[in-house]
């Protein structure tokens, strides 16, 4: 009730706590929603009231959190797969990821017996997301979220969600709520993981009786192989191929969006030509950059599968390519 007094007051003030910029809101303590949503945790979940205030008592709407979720600007609205690649498909990334197969080749061999996905997949997406562990994000994961939650209209339902999943997952896992770091978005740990993936696909790879994605390479290595056949990770299936020559106009199957639902024999008919199994249902991929000719390749299902960790085919083709370009240099050694 104090909390929404206050809210009230500074209304009345004339400070709108629905606009503006996140230094000009309201302090989290301060907000009627916040309020409720420290009721609906204690009736749904148990949470004390007074325990749970405190902790948005010290916490405040993150500017920095809001301008890194908004889309990049792109020149003329344009994408650059290639700028995109260079970021990540590179000989220090390579090297740095040949490195973390040495010393965790029996966590990767354990997951790929168990779970089908090859090891320099798991490898990739890894170095991809924090460069093998080195880079986690340094954002306090409860006030991105919160600031995400309530100062983010466009997205505020899910992230809602996601802070109920963050404080549901550290009461279930004795850590601090206010002492996790993670990405401006909430991501937690080596394989950056939201609450919600953590708690629903992350394993203990280890056997130690701990799920810990911050500090195990080994629960990482397993929990990404999991989120991967739990999406629907096919062992042994091709992920993608290069359009080898183009007889029609390539906008109408991108049309039809990520998902694979096209035999490539329809591909081949219809004058869309790369190499696989005739009857392996695909998915035409654009990969757009600005000036030059536009990258074509047939996704097929486990590519679609990677989309499901980040929903972009920049994302998932730099995580193929990755893997490509460490499988060759790891056979190389």
């Amino acid at each position: 009730m104090k909390r929404f007094v206050v809210y009230l007051l500074l209304t009345l003030m004339g400070v709108n706590a629905d606009v503006g910029k996140a230094e000009d809101r309201l302090p989290f303590s301060a907000r009627a929603e916040v309020e409720q949503f420290i009721l609906s945790m204690h009736k749904n979940h148990g949470f004390d009231e007074k325990e749970l205030a405190g902790k948005f008592d010290q916490i405040n709407p993150n500017a920095t959190v809001l301008q890194a979720i908004q889309p990049a600007a792109m020149p003329e609205g344009q994408r650059s797969w290639q700028r995109y690649r260079q970021r990540f498909v590179n000989s220090r990334r390579i090297k740095n990821g040949l490195i973390f197969w040495e010393n965790n080749k029996a966590a990767l061999h354990y997951a790929s017996a168990q779970y089908g996905v090859p090891p320099e997949i798991i490898v990739s997406i890894i170095g991809i997301e924090t460069d093998y562990g080195n880079h986690m994000g340094n954002f306090n994961v409860l006030e991105a979220l919160a600031t995400l939650a309530f100062d983010y209209p466009r997205r505020a339902a899910f992230f809602k969600r996601e802070l109920e999943h963050f404080l549901l997952l550290a009461r279930e896992n004795r850590f601090s709520a206010l002492g996790i770091r993670g990405s401006f978005a909430g991501a937690i740990g080596i394989p950056q993981f939201l609450p919600s993936s953590w708690r629903n696909y992350a394993v203990d790879f280890d056997n130690n009786q701990l799920i810990d994605l911050i500090n195990s390479p080994c629960d990482a290595i397993g929990s990404v192989g999991n989120f991967l056949l739990v999406h629907g990770w096919i062992e042994g299936a091709p992920i993608a191929s290069p359009i080898t020559r183009m007889q029609m106009d390539p906008n109408k199957p991108i049309a039809r969006g990520i998902k694979p639902d096209l035999p490539l024999e329809e591909f081949w008919a219809r004058g869309v030509f790369a190499k696989g199994d005739p009857e392996q249902p695909a998915a035409l991929v654009g990969l757009v950059t600005t000036n030059q000719p536009t990258e074509y390749w047939a996704g097929f299902n486990n590519f679609y599968v990677i989309t499901r960790y980040n929903r972009s085919s920049f994302y998932a083709m730099a995580v193929f390519q990755l893997a490509e370009a460490l499988r060759i240099a790891k056979s190389q050694r």
